[in-house]
């Protein structure tokens, strides 16, 4: 856009534009960042392991009821006296994973007690997610930017970008057709109303999509720690509400916001999709290896 349509852009386009920009000269930084982020969770974690088609063994199991024959190992069989083992191997095909990072008024919040917002704090993970899942040969988009998950460094170069683009004031992420059986991952503060997370998660579900799902927050917006007399403005038109005594309303409140995230997880477990949450007082690391232990296969996957 040249200097002289952008000065004559609509107010919404032109901070849309800012914003953008503003990302583009963080995203290094946030790269360098998230590679070594990356890398600290890598030490402890031992890769996507699950049973399929391949060449690599995974482990021996027992032999259970309605397991083909020819799949027994005899020869780790016969060093049991009564039972049969099953050798298994580990599953090489790769994966597409689908992020969204909720990019919204609510996600730029930051409290006095931490050093980044929500949204910096979701930008970060977003992107060291991505290169551990490329590294253990799986493929990642981002969500609603049209670009089809990639694998390698073209894979992170084209998140890199996708998340370089305006960001829309959207609270909820867009549902696409992904192909079936895809991953998704949602982070967010997801402190719309369940009811409309509700109807998003539906539409995905019936799509046969799994997910996971972090929640960030920052450590005020759990506990309430303000005192006195209070104007809290809504960063999403909610408008204003001048509390007179904030110590009054905080047990209130605090079972509130718990009974909101029950609702939450609820809502996920009733889909077959994980939940967890994220503090951004607490560490990167911590908050990337929940996300990639809940895209770790289980048993019901």
């Amino acid at each position: 856009m040249s200097p002289d349509l952008l000065a004559r852009a609509p107010g919404p386009l032109l901070r849309l534009r800012e914003r953008a920009e503003r990302l583009g000269e963080r995203l290094p930084a946030l790269l360098v960042e998230a590679e070594r982020v990356a890398s600290t969770v890598a030490q402890g974690v031992h890769g996507r392991r699950r049973t399929g088609t391949g060449e690599t063994f995974w482990q021996f199991r027992l032999y259970q009821p309605g397991d083909d024959a020819r799949s027994i190992d005899w020869r780790q069989s016969a060093r049991a006296t009564q039972h049969h083992f099953v050798r298994e191997q580990e599953w090489e095909a790769a994966e597409s994973v689908w992020i969204w990072c909720d990019r919204s008024p609510s996600m730029r919040y930051r409290s006095p007690a931490v050093a980044e917002t929500k949204e910096d704090r979701g930008l970060l993970l977003t992107i060291a997610l991505a290169v551990l899942l490329l590294r253990a040969g799986e493929r990642v988009a981002p969500l609603g930017t049209g670009d089809p998950p990639r694998g390698g460094r073209f894979g992170l170069d084209a998140l890199c970008r996708g998340l370089a683009m305006p960001a829309s004031d959207a609270t909820l992420p867009p549902v696409l057709r992904l192909p079936r059986h895809a991953r998704l991952v949602l982070i967010s503060d997801f402190l719309a109303p369940v009811d409309r997370w509700r109807e998003i998660m539906g539409r995905y579900t019936g799509l046969g999509l799994r997910a996971a799902v972090l929640q960030i927050t920052d450590p005020a917006e759990e506990e309430l720690p303000f005192e006195g007399r209070i104007l809290f403005e809504g960063p999403e038109r909610e408008g204003r509400h001048l509390i007179g005594n904030v110590r009054e309303v905080r047990s209130r409140y605090r079972r509130l916001f718990a009974a909101h995230r029950d609702d939450l997880r609820r809502l996920c477990l009733s889909r077959g999709w994980r939940f967890a949450t994220h503090r951004t007082d607490r560490t990167a690391a911590a908050g990337l290896l929940t996300l990639y232990q809940m895209l770790a296969p289980s048993a019901v996957d």
